[in-house]
């Protein structure tokens, strides 16, 4: 019989925040130690990382020039605890680091130096996703971005910045976190880079990914108006995120409100190849959203949903976020109906 095969190391998530001082080794001896200093005080003050610390679900991983932390308590914490970073940075401008997040395997083990040490895809992917950026940037691993995406407070803040080739020719799909007071809303240069020399099929891509979300059609009174308004704007936002989408902007789609004509002529109209549209029926104290995705070159409809919610004074806007970010998810998420 083959001898019996056991291993002693064991595997769990980690949600892993790598952080990266930006041009450390161009420092004098004494920046550097004053830097890196400077950047533990920050990091050891976050909330974050002190509620982590007290439940025992935190894990360090020193480098030379900045470091891992894996949190072991929730996707959310490396995420929040990149913000607080950046915000704690705008009092030391001359320190600029970029982070990576990601959530992986990671495993404890023991260095040649008898010390705990921590090891695993999730660190490496980690550093992978950060090493994309430069100062400023706090970047994102599609699945943690999937898994923000979720929830409605998030889903301004992430930006799709498609795939691109990291160390060993592995290709990663990565998201910019960023809001008006943080984080770098600017495209990195590696991907500056590689996008130019991806410009003629990008650019043909982008033709056929033209996408116009036509205004809803209402009822006619005032409330039933001011939501599908809003509904559109939303829907229009939301798929903006996705840099392989060109969108029409909402001013250029309200301008064809209350015209008729097929879709095809709505379209040309715009430049767009792929409209958007639907319709809010209003019974009692709930509304009908209907939606549908048309290709307008083959006449095809692509998708179609029907959405029933609750339309109180107090939920009106909470029932047109929601729908917006479902439509937006079918439309354009990871595995939506214009998948990249």
């Amino acid at each position: 019989m083959p001898p019996e095969h056991s291993s002693e190391v064991k595997f769990e998530i980690g949600h892993v925040l790598f952080i990266d001082i930006v041009g450390y080794s161009k420092l004098l001896i004494n920046e550097q130690s004053e830097q890196i200093q400077k950047l533990k005080e920050i990091v050891r003050g976050t909330e974050q990382v002190r509620l982590a610390e007290a439940e025992g679900k935190l894990l360090r991983l020193p480098t030379g020039d900045g470091g891992a932390l894996v949190f072991r308590n929730s996707p959310e914490a490396p995420v929040l605890c990149a913000l607080e970073i950046s915000q704690a940075l705008k009092s030391h401008p001359q320190i600029r680091v970029r982070m990576g997040v990601h959530s992986g395997p990671v495993n404890e083990v023991t260095d040649l130096n008898e010390q705990s040490n921590v090891a695993g895809a999730g660190i490496n992917i980690a550093q992978r996703v950060m090493d994309c950026g430069d100062g400023g940037h706090i970047l994102l691993s599609q699945r943690v971005a999937d898994d923000l995406a979720h929830y409605r407070q998030w889903q301004p803040q992430l930006h799709d910045l498609g795939a691109v080739e990291v160390k060993h020719g592995v290709r990663l799909h990565v998201f910019n976190l960023y809001s008006k007071e943080l984080g770098n809303p600017e495209l990195p240069e590696k991907l500056r880079q590689a996008k130019q020399q991806t410009a003629p099929s990008t650019a043909t891509r982008g033709e056929e990914l033209w996408v116009a979300v036509l205004p809803f059609k209402s009822s006619g009174d005032a409330e039933m108006e001011s939501f599908a308004n809003g509904l559109g704007e939303d829907i229009t936002t939301g798929l903006s995120r996705f840099r392989y989408l060109s969108v029409v902007a909402s001013a250029s789609a309200a301008q064809l409100k209350g015209e008729s004509g097929d879709k095809r002529t709505l379209a040309a109209k715009l430049g767009a190849r792929y409209v958007l549209q639907g319709s809010l029926r209003k019974g009692g104290a709930g509304i009908r959203v209907s939606a549908q995705l048309v290709d307008t070159q083959t006449g095809a409809q692509l998708w179609a949903e029907t959405y029933n919610r609750d339309l109180q004074a107090s939920t009106i806007f909470e029932a047109q976020d929601d729908v917006a970010t479902r439509i937006v998810a079918t439309v354009a998420d990871s595995y939506g109906v214009l998948v990249h």
